[in-house]
């Protein structure tokens, strides 16, 4: 009995290890080893990073001009453009946008029974082109182009390092509030598009990737190398690959999580009383109990 109790914590302790290092699917490279995924300044990261309002705006654009015609964007309502700390668009601005949006909502039914489509309005989803997944197969050739609403939620970037390694780093991203995994690998991905190697076997209609498991994805580059999308003068940045990536990532991380302005700074309102209250707290105790002999 007293075995068991000394090998059972110690075998829970090797479970999680083992979990915590064998989670997540990593892209491997033509030669099969993993890709290594670099990780980007984004000015959402760590405990006291904020979405920047002018790469939101600049991000939109991008997935207005070159991912809407394939991704839908359901969990987003046009009214989340307009609201604090996100893209924060003129209101008149969104609705004309929501009006002059190509993929129309279906609605009803009427008085006559009948369902119809209408235009978009600030309370409707951001919807993609496709009724349903059936249609969306049959147009792609089969490749179901998702919704980019929780995307970088749903993706991650994967440590290959020995678990000795690994744990403390682990506990560095923990330290730090490392959550911009599916960022660094959403960048990766739409800048990783290549001539595929020598030898490589890539299936007809498939494109080389350099991050993507398998290296074979069905969706085309959609940013070319100069650039998919032209920013105004005053936009903030200069057009290339790399910064219609990189918005349109930041894009994607704001829709996954829109109330991370909000909740990063409620978090340090609350922890700056937590310490206000701590301290007085400690300066109450030590007047009480001075007045008691010990």
């Amino acid at each position: 009995m007293t075995a068991y109790r000394t090998v059972a914590p110690l075998r829970s302790v090797l479970a999680v290890l083992g979990a915590l290092i064998c989670t997540g699917a990593p892209a491997m490279a033509a030669g099969g080893e993993a890709a290594h995924f670099e990780r980007h300044e984004w000015s959402f990261a760590g405990v006291g990073g904020q979405y920047d309002r002018n790469q939101l705006r600049r991000g939109f654009q991008v997935y207005k001009e070159v991912c809407a015609s394939c991704h839908a964007l359901e969990r987003v309502k046009f009214r989340n453009l307009v609201q604090k700390g996100g893209p924060e668009f003129d209101e008149e601005a969104v609705k004309a946008l929501a009006a002059e949006w190509p993929n129309k909502i279906t609605d009803g039914p009427n008085d006559e029974g009948a369902m119809f489509e209408r235009e978009p309005k600030l309370s409707d989803k951001i919807k993609g082109p496709y009724k349903n997944e059936q249609e969306a197969r049959s147009i792609q050739n089969g490749a179901y182009p998702p919704d980019l609403s929780l995307i970088t939620r749903a993706r991650s970037v994967h440590n290959e390092a020995s678990w000795y390694i690994h744990v403390p780093m682990m506990l560095r991203d923990v330290l730090t509030g490392y959550a911009e995994g599916g960022s660094d690998y959403l960048y990766a991905l739409l800048t990783g598009y290549k001539e595929a190697p020598q030898g490589f076997n890539l299936a007809e209609g498939m494109n080389y990737n350099a991050y993507f498991p398998g290296n074979q994805i069905a969706m085309a580059q959609p940013i070319p190398e100069g650039g998919a999308v032209e920013y105004q003068e005053n936009a903030g940045a200069k057009s290339s690959l790399e910064q219609n990536a990189k918005d349109v990532t930041a894009f994607l991380a704001w829709a996954a999580d829109p109330s991370l302005n909000e909740r990063k700074q409620l978090g340090w309102t609350v922890m700056l009383y937590l310490i206000i209250t701590t301290l007085l707290l400690y300066f109450a105790k030590k007047r009480i109990w001075s007045r008691v002999k010990h």
